[in-house]
């Protein structure tokens, strides 16, 4: 067939056939489902990584994060470029100036504040080393070289922005003029002089306040003076002494007096060399004076109202440039200084930074003492007594106070929440902007209300050093606002920089509403000019990012300035509005109130339902770490960090974590305990606290350290229970419900208490008892069925047994090789016991009687039914208790009885052994598959090349697991070794006189009776309900003489039976003799003697069947002949099969 030519234009013939379509969807499927299985891949990387372990966010562990405040690379001189050329100058100059005071406030702020602050701490009181204050300072001293240099710059700019502003403002007639200056007010400038004076003041409450640094101060100019006079002691030369000492002085002089600020504006402005004049500058002075009243003004109406913000900072700056005008000019506007004072009254303290609290009246008072004589004394002192009535009257309602904001911060919260989580509406951007740009100022009002309260009030307490009250400062919810801005950063950026755009579109209305106006007016003047330029000015400044340069350039004539405040105001706050959540809420001023966290703990603990706070807490305790990295006293940083972490842990340790776990232990006692009726614990009548919140709290973060407050309780209380177990073992089953319902109860995931072997109930070890085995067998009873020991009495309330996987526990614990051991050291108690038991069958007394039985018996067999009679058994028994008795009411018999359970004990305890080291042995060969098949793993290794460490331990395993093998199999008869050993040594001529001992009857009987009555009596001393160490001593005491077949032929277990069935049967007629006669008293002793005879004959019986059980051990079918006969038979037999196989292999196969 031929193959056809495809044509070019096939592609367009082709049909669809909805093939590539099907397939297309395939692939997107796959696609989808990698998309799905890739995000919840990253999303289980996320949670596993999630450095926000904790409830609250840690800014500082964001791995990328959002700075809001815009920057820009244009310097200033680009900025302001206008065809004024002089305004262009003027401005700069006042701009740079403005910049130059920001720059030197935020170093302030950062480095100088925190580096004295800070100097001291770290270093506990009581571990301080003679010398380390001096030591401390010396480190210092540098750092006090930089503030000087800091200082000094400050009287520079403070100086340049006065002479600036002299020139501008000049009336002087020979002077040139530099611009129309008249109705123009650089308002910004004085605020800007007034935050740098406050800098300066700052510094001079914080040295004020400060007296470990003046103690140290001294003790280190009287170390210099030791220096002094002993130079070569410290290797230093003389000459360079003197200039240190003029540099100390110095800086004494210059900062540590307090006086920083009153020696900036005690310089001397006038500088007739530069030709600039201040003091005498009426206009400035009138300028000057102006622009205080109108900040003041502004100020005025906001301090002390829910809109404030940072108004008391800037009250500061008009008070400090109060004074500085004062200085200038030495004219005091006493209505002026009257507001001033007046606003104490509403404001009576400002926190300047962390814990230096300023007082204005003190300030003005102290500084402007022209003004202050001026006025009554009696007003000054009503507004310090203002001071104790506002402190008392913001503590009272503080609680109240932080109540409604802590309902309006949550509601704030919400509605951030709704605004951030729905979109942008195209249709009514503006609308949304304004919605959220007031949100936004509003979290920031509530954040600065908040921050000044707490702040407030707090540092007044301290520096009035009056008492807080426990209720005060409870409740720290400002947090939530910086966190809410930080969880919704992204959505707040974007909303930023659009609401920043529509503020800057609404001044760039209003300056183009002014400047039409200014060029609508045909007049022609220079100041026209100016303010034309201006506004074009403005304008180009405002056609930009928010940059602080930017907002700094603004100059205006009041008529366009007016409808701009409002704006621009908003337009500073929007643009640094992550700058100052941040300042807001930060909390680093708690550093100095860290005996406030105690009681916050406490508060906490007692309403567990809020535990979630203790996040919030540390999370504010963790702001002053920044700060703490400019402490310059100490060698590191690390020391002062890691002496307040310690000092945190300790107060959460003792005010939260440990009375937690205290009271958890406590509750599930008592919980467990319920029976005894300890206390009453009825919810109803009793408060009772849910502590189970505090363990769905997640871990909290302190520093780098987390504190999971459910592992820590859980590790206490697996402790405490593992400890108190291994001290009263009998108490594992208690500890063991404990765990259950802390599991339970509170979701504790505790874990078990492995004691050795997985055993609650180790017992006395083996090793305690093979060493005091003297006194084990006296005090323990032996159980042969159960194979038990129990003791026989103790000042306890119940008695120790011991039993098989005890010795098995211990025999793990010690290893195999204790068993031999043992079993040496009863051979050895057995000797001396045997001693005893020879001389007391030697005696005279007892031989004598014995022989007379054995005779008697021979003699009167027949007549006696081959039968041992019971009576000449308790005549024997009466003539032995002739002899005497001990103190205690035991005859001699007794203490035979004794000494043959003792016997009859140290054998039960071998048995024990034995049984205990196969257990243990099962026990550890329980995980070989096939006993009879085990590999070799030593050929294994070797087959497989591997190391000859590893072929080693295989050799090791192999011979371990042939030892457990051969032990698992064969118990070693101990019973025959310890048969072996005494028989030949009883059975020799030597000692005849033990022949006796089968005729010998002991009162066991009577005695077994006796203990077991006691158990039902209220004085259980003596009570027991076995001891079959007697019937264990008996059947081996008869191995060892082979006496069983003599003891046989007494049957005296019969005659017994046949004597108490002849007893009972007489009893049984009597009773129906005495039946028709109905005299109840003759009957009920009828009943008592049948029960009695009952009694006898069923404890007989039990001796008989222990005794029959023990001979069992020893072989009792066999004399000592046939055993002998056995054993040479077995050895003959072995020979014959020997010499068979070696002389003929087929033959020996056949047989």
């Amino acid at each position: 067939m031929a193959v056809e030519t495809i044509t070019p234009n096939w592609e367009f013939d082709r049909f669809d056939d909805g093939s590539q379509k099907i397939h297309t969807e395939v692939q997107l499927k796959n696609y989808g489902r990698f998309l799905d299985e890739y995000t919840s891949q990253l999303r289980g990387i996320e949670d596993a990584l999630d450095d926000s372990i904790g409830d609250v966010w840690d800014f500082t562990l964001d791995p990328i994060a959002l700075k809001l405040v815009p920057c820009e690379q244009s310097s200033l001189l680009e900025l302001i470029k206008t065809d004024n050329k002089v305004l262009n100058k003027v401005i700069t100059v006042y701009a740079a100036l403005c910049s130059e005071v920001k720059k030197l406030k935020y170093e302030a702020e950062t480095k100088f504040y925190n580096g004295l602050l800070y100097y001291g701490e770290g270093v506990s009181d009581t571990s301080v080393v003679e010398g380390e204050s001096q030591i401390q300072m010396g480190r210092f001293i540098s750092f006090l070289q930089e503030l000087s240099c800091f200082v000094s710059r400050c009287f520079e700019v403070v100086m340049n922005i006065v002479h600036q502003l002299a020139a501008l403002y000049n009336n002087n007639k020979g002077a040139a003029k530099i611009i129309e200056s008249s109705g123009v007010h650089f308002q910004t400038v004085y605020e800007h002089l007034g935050e740098l004076l406050v800098v300066l003041l700052t510094l001079d409450e914080i040295m004020e306040n400060h007296g470990t640094l003046k103690e140290h101060w001294k003790m280190y100019k009287r170390l210099l003076k030791s220096v002094h006079h002993n130079p070569g002691k410290f290797s230093i030369r003389e000459e360079k002494l003197k200039p240190f000492e003029k540099l100390l002085l110095k800086l004494e002089g210059q900062l540590l007096d307090g006086m920083i600020l009153q020696a900036c504006v005690e310089q001397r402005f006038d500088d007739p060399g530069e030709g600039v004049s201040v003091s005498k500058n009426s206009a400035f002075a009138e300028e000057f004076a102006f622009n205080i009243r109108t900040i003041f003004t502004n100020v005025e109406s906001k301090i002390g109202e829910p809109s404030e913000i940072d108004q008391r900072d800037k009250y500061a700056g008009v008070c400090s440039l109060f004074v500085l005008h004062f200085y200038i000019f030495r004219a005091v506007d006493k209505k002026l200084y009257k507001s001033l004072l007046d606003v104490c009254k509403k404001v009576p303290a400002v926190t300047l930074t962390a814990n230096i609290v300023w007082f204005p009246d003190n300030f003005l008072s102290t500084k402007v003492q022209a003004a202050a004589k001026l006025l009554d004394k009696k007003s000054l002192q009503t507004i310090k007594a203002q001071r104790d009535t506002y402190l008392q009257q913001k503590s009272q309602a503080l609680t109240k106070d932080v109540q409604s904001y802590y309902v309006f911060v949550t509601s704030w919260m919400m509605k951030m929440e709704a605004i951030l989580s729905r979109g942008q509406r195209s249709d009514k951007l503006a609308e949304d902007l304004n919605g959220r740009c007031n949100v936004f100022l509003q979290g920031i009002l509530y954040a600065y209300s908040i921050s000044t309260i707490i702040k407030t009030t707090m540092n007044m307490y301290m520096s009035m050093q009056r008492p807080m009250t426990k209720t005060s400062v409870k409740a720290l919810c400002r947090l939530a606002v910086e966190h809410t801005f930080h969880r919704r950063s992204i959505v707040v950026a974007d909303s930023v920089s659009h609401i920043t755009q529509q503020l800057q579109s609404q001044a760039l209305h209003a300056i183009g509403t002014a400047k039409k106006r200014v060029i609508s007016d045909k007049k022609y003047s220079e100041q026209r000019l100016d303010v034309l330029s201006s506004l074009v000015l403005a304008e180009n400044t405002l056609n930009g990012p928010s940059t602080r340069e930017r907002r700094l350039a603004k100059t205006f004539k009041d008529e366009e300035l007016l409808p701009l405040q409002l704006v621009l105001k908003k337009l500073d706050l929007m643009s640094e509005l992550k700058e100052r959540v941040r300042l807001q809420c930060d909390c680093s001023f708690l550093y100095w109130h860290r005996a406030v966290f105690p009681i916050y703990l406490d508060d906490v603990y007692d309403n567990a339902v809020d535990s979630a706070r203790l996040h919030y807490m540390f999370s504010a305790l963790r702001d002053c770490v920044p700060c703490m990295l400019h402490a310059k006293h100490v060698e590191s940083c690390d020391q002062l960090l890691e002496c307040y972490r310690t000092e945190i842990m300790d107060v959460f340790n003792k005010h939260l974590l440990d009375k937690l776990c205290k009271d958890i232990e406590k509750d599930l006692r008592l919980s467990v305990h319920t029976h005894l009726k300890l206390d009453d614990r009825n919810p109803f009548k009793v408060v009772t606290k849910d502590l189970a919140h505090f363990f769905f709290l997640k871990p909290v973060r302190f520093f780098n350290r987390f504190v999971d407050i459910k592992a820590y309780v859980t590790h206490y209380l697996d402790k405490t229970f593992y400890n108190l177990t291994t001290v009263a073992l009998h108490d594992w089953a208690t500890y063991s419900e404990m765990r259950n319902l802390a599991s339970q109860r509170y979701g504790l995931s505790m874990t078990e208490a492995h004691l050795p072997s997985q055993t609650l109930e180790q017992g006395l070890d083996v090793l305690e008892i093979m060493r005091n085995i003297h006194v084990f067998v006296s005090r323990y009873l032996y159980n042969l069925n159960n194979q038990i020991f129990i003791e026989k009495a103790s000042n306890n309330k119940h008695l120790n047994t011991i039993n098989i996987r005890h010795i098995a526990n211990s025999i793990r614990t010690h290893g195999t090789g204790i068993m031999n051991t043992t079993v040496n050291f009863t051979y050895q108690f057995l000797q001396k016991k045997f001693y005893i038991f020879s001389q007391f069958m030697y005696d005279e007394h007892i031989k004598s009687r014995l022989i007379k039985d054995i005779r008697f018996f021979r003699e009167t067999k027949d007549e006696s039914d081959q039968k041992y009679p019971f009576d000449r058994a308790e005549k024997f028994n009466r003539g032995i208790r002739k002899l005497g008795i001990t103190p205690d009411g035991q005859s001699y018999l007794d203490q035979f009885r004794q000494l043959i359970s003792q016997i009859g004990n140290a054998m039960g305890y071998v048995r024990m052994i034995r049984s205990g080291g196969l257990h243990c042995c099962s026990s550890a060969i329980r995980f070989v598959p096939d006993l009879e098949d085990i590999v070799n793993f030593e050929e294994m290794v070797k087959d497989e090349g591997l190391s000859e460490e590893t072929q080693k331990a295989a050799s090791v395993l192999d011979a371990v697991l042939g030892d457990l093998t051969s032990n698992s199999a064969e118990g070693t008869e101990y019973f025959k070794k310890l048969v072996g050993v005494f028989a030949p040594e009883f059975r020799s001529i030597k000692n005849m006189h033990l022949r006796n001992f089968y005729m010998i009857t002991v009162n066991f009987v009577e005695h077994s009776i006796g203990c077991k009555e006691k158990l039902n009596k209220k004085n259980k001393s003596g009570a027991a309900f076995t001891d079959d160490g007697f019937a264990m001593g008996v059947a081996y005491i008869l191995k060892l003489l082979d006496q069983y077949l003599e003891f046989d032929s007494l049957h005296w277990f019969q005659a017994v039976r046949d004597k108490y069935l002849k007893e009972m049967s007489a009893v049984v007629k009597e009773q129906n003799v005495q039946s028709t006669s109905q005299d109840e008293k003759l009957l009920q002793t009828m009943n008592l003697t049948q029960k009695r005879l009952d009694v006898y004959l069923q404890e007989f019986e039990l001796l008989h069947f222990s005794l029959s059980s023990a001979r069992i051990f020893f072989r009792a079918d066999k004399t000592a002949a046939e055993e002998i006969q056995e054993r040479r038979d077995k050895e003959q037999s072995s020979k014959v099969d020997g010499s068979s196989v070696g002389s003929n292999p087929t033959e020996a196969a056949s047989k």
